[in-house]
């Protein structure tokens, strides 16, 4: 095993941990308000602790963090993408789906991800051309052999309400289609469920890059394809994710062309 992916899981586990132990408390959990989502303070209490786990390994390395505990170090090469707790707003509710979330970039590509799901002891791994991982079992992408029949990964464009009408027109056009759809509350856990061939492909916009970052590689070392809008791998930019097999994602980016405004296929 690469051993930056073993610092990665063993802040994503220490994070988890936290986070679980956490809900034995609940009058201690704080909410505030956070633009259109919110944040609490075990979110930031995960943040240290994993920013803390690799930091002691690699102490000259770059952090860019949900909550922002960024830090600017001496290896410009080598960044970490962390998001404590994806999913916060199912965490507040008691709802159990929400993951840790680890990336790491080099040299601009993402080598390295960790996805823990506490609730249900699901790592999620992947090195860049080594394959994904499920507790250590190899996991690949579902072979459907169009949109017919699938299951599809999406979520209300909360962060982008200003392409509200063109989303519910590509949700409709594409409800036409598939079989079902899922709006989980969190990002990293879709494009890792994509990974597992638990659903079919996974359509998302206004996303934050800690929310892509790790489950996108996850998923494509899954056997996955993963473009913005355009088609493009711009989406770490853009938070616009279209991700699946290529026989998905055709025609997702299809209908998007299709039925999105001028400015979403941008």
């Amino acid at each position: 095993m690469h051993p930056m992916l073993n610092i990665a899981i063993r802040a994503v586990r220490k994070a988890g941990d936290h986070v679980i132990k956490s809900l034995e408390k609940p009058q201690a959990i704080e909410v505030a308000n956070k633009g259109n989502d919110v944040v609490t303070n075990i979110d930031k209490e995960a943040e240290a602790i994993i920013i803390e786990t690799i930091l002691k390994s690699y102490p000259d390395h770059c952090i860019i963090a949900a909550e922002g505990s960024n830090k600017e170090g001496r290896d410009k090469d080598c960044q970490w993408i962390i998001d404590p707790v994806d999913g916060t707003k199912n965490f507040v509710r008691g709802y159990p789906h929400f993951a840790i979330s680890v990336a790491l970039r080099m040299r601009g590509r993402t080598e390295i991800a960790a996805v823990y799901d506490p609730t249900r002891n699901e790592l999620f791994t992947a090195t860049r051309g080594s394959g994904a991982q499920l507790n250590s079992q190899r996991i690949r992408v579902s072979e459907p052999r169009d949109l017919t029949g699938t299951t599809l990964a999406t979520g209300l464009p909360f962060a982008a309400k200003q392409h509200a009408e063109s989303f519910a027109k590509i949700q409709n056009a594409l409800f036409v289609d598939c079989d079902d759809m899922r709006q989980s509350g969190c990002s990293a856990l879709d494009l890792c469920y994509l990974a597992a061939g638990r659903v079919d492909g996974v359509f998302k916009l206004g996303l934050k890059p800690w929310e892509i970052a790790a489950g996108e590689l996850i998923a494509r070392e899954a056997g996955a394809i993963c473009t913005d809008f355009t088609g493009n791998t711009n989406y770490l930019t853009s938070g616009n994710i279209v991700a699946g097999p290529a026989r998905v994602v055709k025609p997702l980016l299809s209908k998007i062309r299709e039925h999105g405004s001028e400015a979403l296929n941008k």
